[in-house]
């Protein structure tokens, strides 16, 4: 998927990670209020039963009109997504591109999920299927009226579980060192934070998983925000371009990642220094 285009002015795709579920509530409530001043259709997606849920948000403002006129769905995890299976993430995207455009025809202004989704990564399996829905959706609606946090519950799924999906996420409370997420313009990917030695690996699992396709024979990475990177993650990136027959382009304001390149010599990655 490329990004192209502008990015939307209500695009979020935040991450949350929790271990007191008043926080969890207290986001349900945040998010609810914002989306229907914002005249939003809302999702909460999570767990709870709709009466437990309905509890959460009686201090919100017109809630109770706000789902008669279907502003505000409570929705179920296996209404919304394949409960407690491994998620077809091309498919999942496609559900989420109808339903904004059915918010949008009902004449919402968009459509904003908040999604306890711990349920749907406890195995590697599922955590594997869902990076890769993570960063489809986050391309998609970084240019449509949709927005979305995800969150994770820290008592079910430890750090380096959580970390594997968090750094997928453009905003994040968990503990990640990097973030990989949708780019603009001609960028297709976003990198930010650091690529060092403790999370290469971590690096090359999210980028197979994100699977950054070129456009014109250039996969283009926007490292404005990109603090430091090591010569292992310049191999991944490189390997990326030779799967794809492509040149990687690291967009970022410093030198020296260019003298790495060079050092390196990875003809496969080209460093643009950019102010």
């Amino acid at each position: 998927m490329t990004s192209g285009g502008v990015t939307h002015p209500g695009y979020t795709h935040g991450c949350l990670a929790y271990d007191d579920p008043a926080t969890l509530r207290a986001l349900a409530v945040e998010q609810v209020s914002a989306g229907l001043a914002a005249g939003e259709q809302v999702w909460v997606v999570c767990p709870e039963d709709r009466a437990t849920v309905t509890g959460w948000l009686a201090s919100v403002p017109g809630v109770d009109a706000a789902r008669r006129r279907d502003a505000l769905r409570l929705v179920p995890v296996g209404e919304a997504y394949r409960h407690d299976e491994i998620v077809d993430p091309d498919r999942q995207v496609r559900a989420y591109v109808r339903a904004t455009t059915e918010a949008l025809t009902a004449g919402h202004t968009g459509l904003r999920v908040l999604a306890e989704a711990t349920s749907l990564v406890r195995t590697p399996a599922q955590r594997d299927a869902f990076a890769r829905y993570e960063h489809r959706i986050d391309h998609w609606m970084r240019h449509r009226p949709m927005s979305a946090v995800c969150a994770y519950d820290r008592r079910q799924l430890d750090d380096a579980a959580i970390a594997e999906l968090a750094c997928l996420h453009s905003v994040t409370n968990a503990d990640v060192l990097f973030r990989l997420h949708a780019g603009d313009g001609d960028s297709v990917v976003a990198l930010a934070g650091e690529l060092d030695p403790s999370n290469h690996r971590d690096f090359a699992a999210a980028l197979e998983r994100a699977d950054p396709r070129p456009v014109a024979g250039r996969v283009v990475f926007d490292a404005a925000e990109l603090r430091f990177v090591d010569h292992r993650s310049l191999l991944h990136l490189r390997d990326h371009a030779r799967r794809h027959d492509a040149v990687a382009v690291l967009r970022t304001p410093s030198r020296a990642p260019a003298r790495l390149v060079d050092l390196l010599g990875l003809s496969e990655v080209r460093v643009e220094v950019v102010r």
